[in-house]
């Protein structure tokens, strides 16, 4: 079946976009791709205070106009000040609406009636998958759509949890890597703060993106692009490319439809 890094081809081929990418011209086709998929209807998207769903918010309501465009922040215990401070920075400079709503009333009644999330790696999905829920009940509230805040790094590599920050509508960064979503945040004019800090989901109390996958957006974009088109990767670490492909591989399950049971030729 295909894979979100098959279907999310909106763009040039990916090594002309790093070298020679027209940042005025992919922003012009992000908004357009913005338009189109959401039709009349208003979109919801969530607000970290992080790059992507900055980037996302300016490009919705550039596409969309600020009435439709609605911004959830939605913060727990291991989430900074600064998360929620520079989310609500966001939606105030673009003047659209948002709402904040604390996810830890939620998650301590799982606790309260389960012990299956004790961990951080069950508590961070559990926080991904309310925010979703959060996302589509906002959607379903105004008749809209949730955008999505991925880019093709994390996609690519299977750095998001399945049926939370994956389930989605569409997702506009979806064939950017990261280091072409923080051009694009400078073209945009989103604050250098959020442009300058360190990537994270917030799943638990000093969680960064590179920490935990272990090397840099730059290695990543440099080794994944190498791997997409085919290149040879000898001047890349092969501790590095290992970890990227074995990443690959174990995300397949969630780039693909659930497999189904067909009953061809069964009378």
């Amino acid at each position: 079946m295909d894979s979100y890094f098959k279907l999310l081809k909106n763009f040039a081929k990916p090594d002309k976009l790093v070298n020679t990418m027209d940042i005025k011209q992919i922003h012009g086709k992000i908004v357009d791709f913005i338009k189109k998929q959401a039709g009349q209807k208003p979109v919801v998207l969530g607000l970290s205070g992080g790059i992507d769903s900055a980037v996302c918010a300016y490009l919705a309501v550039e596409a969309l106009g600020k009435e439709k465009v609605k911004g959830l922040i939605m913060p727990s215990a291991s989430n900074s000040a600064d998360d929620v401070r520079l989310a609500k920075a966001t939606a105030d400079k673009l003047g659209a609406n948002y709402q904040e709503i604390r996810l830890d009333e939620i998650l301590r009644s799982y606790q309260s009636v389960s012990v299956l999330f004790n961990d951080d790696k069950t508590m961070g999905n559990l926080k991904a998958r309310t925010r979703m829920s959060l996302l589509y009940g906002q959607a379903n509230q105004i008749n809209g759509l949730v955008m999505g805040t991925g880019n093709k790094t994390e996609l690519m590599i299977g750095y998001f949890t399945k049926y939370g920050d994956g389930g989605v509508d569409f997702l506009p960064l979806g064939d950017l890597y990261k280091t072409q979503v923080r051009q694009l945040a400078v073209e945009l004019g989103v604050e250098k703060e959020i442009i300058d800090r360190p990537p994270s989901a917030g799943l638990w109390a000093g969680q960064t993106d590179e920490d935990e996958i272990g090397m840099s957006y730059e290695q990543m974009d440099k080794i994944l692009q190498a791997i997409e088109n085919n290149n040879r990767l000898d001047e890349f670490d092969q501790a590095q490319i290992n970890k990227i492909q074995a990443m690959m591989a174990t995300a397949r399950h969630k780039q693909d439809m659930a497999p189904i049971c067909f009953f061809e030729g069964v009378n």
